[in-house]
């Protein structure tokens, strides 16, 4: 960081895995989530909460703007890809799929985005991952076309 350069960034991002297979269960979860978490603070930013469900994963960070948020994910779903097939936890590659959503909150709704993310298999009990994608870009009002929306198999 440039010396008398102050932030406060709250970043969300979601991401999902390739075909939207459901291949992060419960198991895996407990060693890829804090791994990505590690990978948040190694990189400079402080994780504030990583989770999901099998087919997709939110983290929640404060983000050091001394790389882009798309430096950022990228270099999340590289290392974390290899982490994965490293331990070969499933037969030929795994991979997430293209793209990520990126939203930014304000100091005073951490807590909320945190217990948000922390209690994902509760919201999907309710909601699908489809619905739950669109509803964040409705409320952030986010455009964006079809054609490059996560493939969804809800």
């Amino acid at each position: 960081m440039v010396p008398g350069t102050f932030t406060q960034i709250y970043l969300h991002f979601v991401f999902a895995v390739k075909f939207r297979e459901a291949l992060i269960q419960q198991k895996y979860q407990k060693e890829v989530f804090p791994f990505i978490a590690g990978l948040i603070d190694s990189m400079g930013h402080k994780s504030f909460a990583v989770n999901g469900m099998p087919d997709h994963v939110h983290v929640f960070m404060s983000f050091s703007p001394s790389k882009s948020p798309s430096e950022t994910i990228k270099e999340i779903k590289r290392a974390s890809s290899n982490f994965i097939n490293e331990k070969k936890w499933f037969p030929g590659k795994f991979q997430w799929q293209n793209g990520y959503g990126c939203f930014s909150y304000s100091k005073s709704q951490v807590d909320t985005v945190v217990n948000y993310v922390l209690n994902q298999k509760e919201h999907h009990h309710k909601i699908t991952f489809q619905e739950e994608y669109l509803a964040f870009l409705k409320k952030f009002e986010v455009d964006y076309d079809d054609r490059f929306l996560f493939e969804f198999f809800d």
